[in-house]
């Protein structure tokens, strides 16, 4: 499930849609459709372009965003505003696993108990890496005046992205704390130990 269809939840839907993933619901600012059999990715971004929302294709259920939010699902992904996962929905949300796509939208409060709930929650700070990396990219090629191929770009970002979820995840184990708390302590003691090597420390 995917809240948001804008830039990021638009081709979050289109991607995996396209790599076999079974889609059963989406929305916008308007409201979200559901159909456990899953979504034609493909016909609800056509219908999004003609009518402006997700809502009201025909054979797919109108439902509210926040109803989407704690329906059955696998994987549960807000790509829309922040803190729309919060202690009045938690306990609600039937998703084991959420990969945090928008800024912020899990609050402080959500977050302890998610962790409390056993659902794992792949914190903005990581599941939106990719674009900076992408982004170093591009700046690495421009300062060497190369140029990669789409598929050399891929690539590398998902070995870059495959290390970091699992620099993260194996950190959050061995603390026994979320993959938040995890990012952060990691993020930390790099920039500490990049400090120590420049001589600041």
């Amino acid at each position: 499930m995917i809240q948001g269809f804008g830039n990021v939840g638009r081709n979050a839907a289109r991607i995996l849609y396209e790599k076999g993933y079974k889609i059963i619901a989406v929305s916008d600012s308007k409201g979200g459709i559901l159909n456990n059999d899953g979504l034609d990715i493909h016909e609800v971004m056509e219908h999004k372009d003609r009518i402006g929302t997700v809502t009201g294709i025909p054979g797919n259920e109108n439902i509210t965003n926040e109803e989407l939010l704690i329906s059955n699902c696998d994987i549960l992904i807000p790509a829309a505003l922040s803190k729309q996962l919060t202690i009045n929905n938690a306990n609600d949300v039937k998703a084991k696993v959420i990969v945090e796509l928008a800024n912020a939208p899990t609050t402080i409060g959500a977050d302890g108990i998610f962790f409390d709930n056993d659902v794992i929650v792949i914190p903005d700070i990581l599941a939106n890496a990719g674009g900076v990396i992408v982004s170093y990219f591009e700046w690495s090629q421009n300062l060497n005046n190369d140029y990669w191929e789409e598929d050399k770009v891929l690539d590398k970002l998902s070995k870059t992205m495959s290390v970091a979820f699992g620099d993260v995840y194996l950190l959050s184990s061995k603390e026994g704390c979320n993959m938040r708390k995890a990012a952060l302590q990691l993020a930390v003691r790099r920039i500490l130990h990049a400090e120590r090597l420049r001589g600041n420390l």
